[in-house]
């Protein structure tokens, strides 16, 4: 149980209101500000006007999936404040409140640093990223099956990147029947890619291997899909880039060529948001409740 835990909740989307709902379950107390325009139950949470006094007592304060951006500003959908997080409102934060967030840009890695708090960055736990690669790969398919004009069963596609994303897509490919290259850049990933029944390829030779492929999908954050690998790509080919903005595909070059590029990041609270929430809220209460064990255990 969370008793006694005081919970601060900055912005976000659907996924929150699985987190309020784990979090209040547990009893903790939970404040949020940035929901004011959502016309359902904050189950048990209380809304209140973003200000510094906010962030006094606190012993976890939890920001969106991505949480901030350079500026300091904080997504939050169910608001039309905006809600801009400064030095000022960290430095009312109890030194031992934990920062959770799915990633974290700069702006607040360097903010937590100036104030000497713990900074979680949810994304980065292989939990949470292998759960999360579930849906994640489900909305890739949807966007693969509504962008052409063929079945995914016998069809031939791409993977590039065999981590926890490119894993759980690659079997999902292969589950419903399509030929499945994934594209590797470690040996035992090679060996693994194999043993699983893929045609693996080291990532160095990619231009050899997409000249008859029908959907490919990018799971690294470099500029990896470039124009060389794009004009070898068959006019009927569609990308589907899963990766952080801005992304690994010369979209430009894309669009020129006149084969169809998506960027799709944050899949999983776009086509999932409860499933995505409660991965979120699963871990979250975890952590929360070490957390407040060890303070209690004088650690």
């Amino acid at each position: 149980m969370l008793t006694g835990v005081q919970v601060l909740m900055l912005g976000g989307d659907a996924r929150q209101l699985e987190v309020i709902r784990k979090l209040t379950e547990l009893d903790a107390t939970v404040t949020v500000s940035g929901f004011d325009g959502l016309h359902s139950s904050l189950d048990g949470a209380v809304q209140a006007e973003f200000e510094e006094q906010l962030f006094e007592g606190v012993d976890a304060l939890l920001l969106p999936a991505v949480g901030t951006d350079d500026q300091g500003f904080i997504h939050a959908v169910f608001s039309d404040r905006q809600l801009q997080l400064t030095n000022s409102h960290l430095a009312k934060l109890p030194k031992h409140c934990t920062v959770y967030t799915g990633m974290a840009k700069s702006y607040l890695r360097e903010l937590c640093d100036q104030n000497s708090l713990k900074l979680v960055e949810l994304f980065d736990r292989d939990d949470v990223a292998i759960y999360n690669s579930i849906p994640t790969a489900e909305g890739a398919l949807m966007m693969a099956i509504q962008n052409t004009d063929i079945t995914i069963h016998g069809s031939s596609s791409m993977v590039l990147g065999l981590g926890r994303t490119g894993f759980t897509l690659a079997r999902t490919l292969q589950g419903l029947g399509s030929k499945v290259k994934v594209g590797v850049r470690r040996s035992e990933q090679f060996a693994r890619a194999a043993e699983m029944g893929f045609e693996p390829f080291y990532i160095s030779g990619l231009l050899q291997h997409v000249s008859n492929i029908d959907l490919l999908f990018n799971t690294i954050p470099t500029m990896i899909v470039t124009a060389q690998i794009i004009a070898n790509l068959p006019s009927r080919a569609v990308i589907i880039d899963l990766a952080s903005k801005p992304g690994g595909t010369d979209f430009r070059f894309a669009e020129k060529r006149g084969i169809k590029a998506l960027l799709a990041p944050g899949l999983p609270g776009i086509v999932a948001p409860k499933t995505a929430g409660r991965i979120m809220a699963d871990c979250l209460s975890q952590l929360i409740l070490e957390d407040s064990m060890k303070r209690g255990n004088g650690i």
